[in-house]
């Protein structure tokens, strides 16, 4: 696909694009305006040759992309007027025509009127905060912008920001007088005689004063580039919510997100008054090896080796972290101010750092009697691959090996049951949802691939053996999506596991492949326009074995919990621009043999369980107050009403333990936190007590065929 944009980058490169060197063009106008054009072309072809949806850059496309971008640029609609909407509106059906052209107004005008806006918000911001708030003014605000229009005028804005900033100050206070002595908290209502306590008024204001300076500081250090990358990524989101521009900082988080990993020095970092601070030690890193860097050390300079060191006071946190990082085996030197005072510079050589939150992580869970039995519970953050790794000769980590080695280790303990816990996995590799779902079933057809022509590939587990032959459930929530409902969906279609969760999954039906822009430049006539970035492009729908498309719908839970929030408008169905639903024919497939739950008389005990368990109880009475506030976005501004919303979140009732995970020689803090969350899940809980139900229809996990195979 890509070597075909070097054949037609050609007209390009007559027109001079590529033709001046780095050190021409590198700071000037003219490079920029090239870069852009280069952009929109290799952007442009992409969408309308690959793209799954037919589409062209027409009027239509043009309206979907100005407003994505508009979205974006004031989301809270608190800088910008309707008159600038309007101003701005000229560029409404003109982006089809930008982009095809390669020349970019609207990113320049917009970012422009943008910048000038925030400038004046200061001023209202200060105006403000110099002034009292009436504290007993009856009135509210209306905290969703989806609500609201935009300002008509500058008084109309000054008040927007006048009740958006008392709202964040009395809240702010309250905060701050839980934090003194929990009177909040002891109290459920503000007790009549109660006086403002000057002082902590005065110190919530400059608080939120700091806050906002913060941010109007971020606001100011968006580069015209980054306007501009914005405008692309629009562009792209006007076919399909998950087609995207990724600017090359982005493609890089996008990388290390797939394959759970960089190359860095592993230091947690937070920007906090225009400093760069060390917030924590990744275990095991090159900056824990090292020894020297603590958290609360203050960076101040970052040196490449023996280079000059750059001063990061005031930089951007992305700035920042980006100087940090670096190739493995390269030394970088911090200059870091120390809590006592002292500067020193500490020399770190950058290696691979894990990130231990994204792999799986599995445990044994004990119920509370022996009813329950014992049962193997294994978490799948996302479905992790590294496809950057060039090293031909080494196996990068992927989520299907550690599923296996979690399943030996399992295997092990004679569990009754096991839990596959999906819940907020937003997916990942297409192979290893495909690989693990091999591991429960015998072989088969797993998942089936439409392309835009309409062929269709089908995906199979061609290997007979399981690793896990026991009963199975896998949990899920409205935010797992893609790959985690490729896993579920085939599941649940072979009947091999029960779904259980709160809401449908979020309905992710669509395949998309990332392409380095950089690969279709030619080699060194364009290299001064490296790195370009990259664009996740969607390419195929993916349906089910048994024909349906997850597209919108989701995975439907055989088995449904109380959802916590059921007011959450979260999932395909509320995305702009989302690929409809639709099903092809069916495979040929055949369900697990050993399949003999009655989903019924399953649904109908654990709903008994769920109106008397005490632990749900909390929960329900949660939901309700969620679902009573949850389309309620306008709040009040008064004092006496915030203290009592606040009261209510911090007297949530505590639960107690549903499930009693295996801390046996636990010495990680990091995991011993996870497994004392485990414990208090509800949801591990009731998937437990379904477990011990299925317990007697099911023969007890015996065959661990595919564990053997795991070289680790």
């Amino acid at each position: 696909m890509l070597r075909s944009f070097v054949v037609l980058l050609a007209g390009l490169l007559l027109l001079g694009v590529g033709s001046s060197s780095a050190g021409v063009y590198r700071d000037t106008e003219s490079f920029e305006v090239n870069r852009q054009r280069l952009l929109s072309y290799l952007l442009s072809q992409q969408l309308t040759q690959n793209h799954y949806r037919d589409q062209g850059l027409d009027d239509q496309f043009s309206a979907a992309a100005f407003e994505l971008y508009m979205q974006q640029l004031d989301s809270q609609k608190r800088f910008l007027l309707q008159e600038d909407v309007e101003t701005l509106r000229i560029y409404e059906q003109q982006i089809d025509d930008e982009v095809l052209s390669g020349y970019l107004q609207f990113p320049v005008v917009s970012a422009a009127l943008h910048r000038q806006r925030i400038d004046e918000a200061e001023i209202i911001i200060n105006e403000i905060m110099v002034d009292e708030f009436d504290l007993r003014r009856d009135e509210s605000l209306e905290t969703d912008p989806e609500k609201v229009d935009y300002c008509k005028n500058r008084p109309q804005l000054v008040d927007r920001w006048r009740k958006t900033l008392k709202y964040q100050v009395l809240n702010r206070y309250l905060e701050l007088l839980e934090e003194q002595d929990g009177v909040v908290s002891k109290t459920a209502t503000m007790p009549k005689d109660y006086r403002v306590d000057a002082k902590l008024l005065f110190a919530a204001k400059g608080k939120v004063l700091k806050s906002l300076e913060q941010l109007l500081l971020r606001l100011r250090q968006i580069t015209q580039r980054e306007y501009v990358d914005r405008y692309f990524d629009a562009v792209c989101r006007a076919f399909d919510p998950h087609t995207n521009y990724l600017a090359p900082a982005e493609e890089e988080e996008f990388e290390i997100s797939m394959k759970g990993s960089l190359e860095g020095i592993g230091a947690t970092l937070q920007q906090d008054d225009g400093f760069i601070k060390v917030v924590s030690i990744v275990p095991g890193s090159p900056a824990f090896r090292q020894g020297q860097l603590e958290a609360e050390d203050i960076v101040l300079k970052v040196a490449e080796g023996s280079a000059e060191p750059i001063d990061i006071v005031d930089a951007r946190l992305r700035d920042a972290v980006r100087l940090i990082r670096g190739k493995k085996g390269t030394e970088v030197r911090l200059t870091v101010r120390k809590p006592a005072g002292m500067q020193q510079v500490i020399p770190i050589v950058r290696d691979v750092v894990q990130i231990q939150e994204s792999f799986v992580r599995s445990t044994l869970l004990k119920g509370p009697s022996d009813r329950e039995g014992r049962f193997g519970y294994i978490r799948i953050p996302t479905f992790y691959r590294d496809f950057f790794d060039n090293d031909k000769d080494s196996m990068p980590r992927n989520c299907t090996d550690d599923v296996q080695a979690a399943l030996e280790k399992l295997g092990d303990s004679k569990i009754d049951g096991l839990i596959i816990d999906l819940r907020n996995n937003g997916g990942g590799a297409l192979t290893d949802a495909v690989q693990i779902a091999g591991l429960f079933i015998q072989q088969g057809p797993v998942v089936q691939i439409r392309d835009s022509s309409g062929r269709i590939a089908v995906l199979d587990d061609k290997d007979p053996g399981v690793a896990f032959d026991g009963p199975l459930i896998v949990l899920v929530n409205r935010f797992s999506a893609s790959a985690s409902e490729i896993l579920a969906a085939a599941l649940q279609d072979y009947r091999r596991a029960l779904i259980v969760g709160d809401h449908a999954t979020h309905g992710k039906g669509t395949v998309q492949t990332v392409l380095n822009l950089d690969r279709a430049l030619p080699p060194e006539s364009m290299d001064q326009y490296r790195p370009l970035g990259a664009m996740k492009l969607t390419l195929q729908k993916f349906y089910r074995v048994s024909g349906g498309s997850t597209q919108v719908q989701g995975v439907e839970p055989d088995l449904l919990l109380p959802d916590p929030l059921p007011f959450v408008q979260s999932g395909e169905r509320y995305s702009d621009y989302a690929l409809p639903w639709d099903t092809i024919a069916p495979v040929s497939y055949t369900p697990w043999q050993s399949s003999s739950f009655d989903i019924d008389a399953l649904r109908t005990s654990s709903q008994k369980r769920l109106a008397t368990s005490s632990r749900f109880q909390v929960l329900t009475e949660l939901r309700k107050r969620n679902q009573e506030r949850g389309g309620i976005t306008e709040r009040s501004l008064g004092l006496a009403d915030l203290w009592k919303e606040l009261s209510e979140v911090k007297n949530v009732q505590h639960v107690d333990a549903a499930a009693k995970p295996d801390k046996q020689g636990q010495e990680d803090p990091i995991v011993d936190d996870w497994l004392t969350r485990i414990e208090k899940d509800l949801f591990v809980g009731e998937a437990m007590q379904i477990l011990a139900d299925l317990k007697g229809s099911q023969p007890v996990a015996k065959k661990m065929t595919r564990a053997a195979e795991v070289a680790r």
